[in-house]
């Protein structure tokens, strides 16, 4: 499959490292020659030095009828007019293109009809991170799969958690009411696949299903939950900033800082009730006024990671009780000190995400990556009849042939959902959802999906 990357940014780089590495023919174009030859050098692919939307780039950069074009530029402008070109004068295969503007969006068919094929919007994916961890303390990933019938979590075991220093299978006599699977357990950063005699130690990080209403009592399990929060400060009065207080505002009290005066006067008038104050987020002196000693929750989402890890650090150091920043460089995520950042949320992340499944063979509504480096992700497909999958119907689910360090988490059946199922037998048109942990063979587990 040929793959045109149009944007070699931090999510253009690392869409083309993670595609790179799978079989996928990939070209990348950007204006910056020094980016080029560096993922050139690391990776096997083609580059080509040129402005995204421009019909002489994209010629060279061999759009044709068999290309998928990935339009990721920081310009929301230039992804819609690289997607244009490319259809109507390369007739490529499918376009998928970053849309920052939530306006555009809304506004897809005045761009051409089936100029963008798919239209993804990684703040509005933020937004809806940022909302989840808040409504769910203790938790540090939240992801749904089944359409939302189901929620992946990540959360951190520590000491004062009920099931720690105890077998995981203790966790049914503590809830026998809750249902939930362990999939995963990373312990000092290497990945192992759990059982029921397994003990949980402290510091372990649990990947657990659940239904959202379940979230809560599972994370007890694992620490003491932190208290319910109500006071919320927000640095950075941008998309995602203005998004989060709106979404909240209702239920939480909310401070938002912003240094630009005339954005503080948009956001007073958008917001109903939530105080809207000018200054910077790393402005000591501010936050002390604010009380910063009694905030539950503080967002530090501006544009510039620097700011938001500094602000992160005094916020605490001054009494904050919970850190969340957004990250743009993934590469600060794994070195962040816990102790000043509770949660560092990666757009970069979730955008590669919402990408990957589009690309995906098959039948795949969901997909997922959890941890960019290690390569660790779940899939959730549906089972059709096909030559990989024919011999395995009406057996035990869990002799499908999946590649080693991947685990069967759920199986989503007629809106039912069946977890720890490995003896449940194989029906077409089962949803399974697959938690992979490390880098794998993923085309093996696509061919389950294929339709024919």
């Amino acid at each position: 499959m040929k793959i045109l990357i149009l944007g070699a940014g931090r999510v253009g780089s690392s869409l083309a490292s993670t595609l790179s590495r799978q079989e996928y023919e990939v070209s990348i174009v950007d204006l910056n020659k020094e980016k080029l030859l560096r993922l050139q050098e690391d990776y096997d692919l083609a580059t080509e030095i040129g402005h995204a939307s421009h019909p002489h780039t994209l010629q060279k950069a061999g759009a044709d009828e068999e290309t998928i074009v990935l339009a990721v530029t920081n310009s929301d402008e230039c992804n819609i007019a690289s997607c244009q070109i490319a259809k109507s004068k390369f007739n490529v295969k499918k376009t998928i293109c970053r849309l920052s503007d939530s306006s555009y969006l809304e506004s897809l068919e005045a761009f051409g009809k089936d100029s963008i094929d798919i239209a993804i919007g990684p703040e509005n994916e933020v937004t809806e991170h940022l909302v989840d961890l808040i409504k769910h303390p203790g938790a540090e990933q939240i992801e749904s799969f089944a359409n939302g019938s189901l929620k992946v979590v990540s959360v951190k075991a520590r000491k004062d958690g009920m099931l720690v220093n105890r077998e995981l299978k203790s966790i049914k006599s503590d809830i026998p009411d809750t249902d939930t699977y362990v999939p995963a357990i990373y312990r000092k950063g290497k990945p192992l696949i759990p059982g029921g005699k397994t003990i949980i130690k402290e510091n372990d990080e649990i990947y657990f299903l659940a239904a959202e209403k379940d979230i809560d009592r599972i994370v007890q399990e694992m620490r003491l939950q932190d208290i319910s929060s109500s006071r919320i400060m927000i640095i950075g009065g941008g998309k995602i900033g203005f998004a989060l207080a709106k979404a909240l505002e209702d239920d939480y009290k909310i401070k938002i800082i912003d240094p630009n005066k005339d954005r503080c006067e948009v956001l007073s008038r958008q917001l109903n009730r939530t105080i809207v104050l000018q200054g910077e987020g790393s402005d000591e002196e501010l936050l002390k006024n604010e009380n910063i000693e009694n905030i539950d929750i503080f967002c530090a989402l501006t544009n510039d990671d620097e700011t938001n890890i500094m602000s992160a650090f005094l916020a605490k150091k001054l009494g904050a009780k919970k850190t969340i920043i957004i990250v743009n460089n993934y590469t600060y995520i794994n070195i962040l000190p816990k102790n000043f950042v509770d949660i560092a949320l990666s757009p970069q992340r979730l955008t590669v995400s919402m990408v990957l499944q589009h690309l995906a063979k098959g039948d795949v509504p969901q997909e997922v990556i959890f941890k960019m480096q290690s390569g660790a992700e779940a899939i959730e497909g549906i089972i059709h009849n096909n030559k990989f999958t024919e011999g395995f119907f009406d057996k035990p689910i869990s002799e499908l042939p999946l590649p080693e360090s991947c685990v069967i988490a759920a199986v989503i059946r007629g809106g039912e959902v069946f977890m720890q199922s490995k003896d449940l037998l194989l029906k077409p048109n089962d949803k399974i959802i697959v938690f992979i942990l490390g880098k794998t063979d993923k085309g093996k587990i696509e061919n389950l999906f294929l339709t024919n």
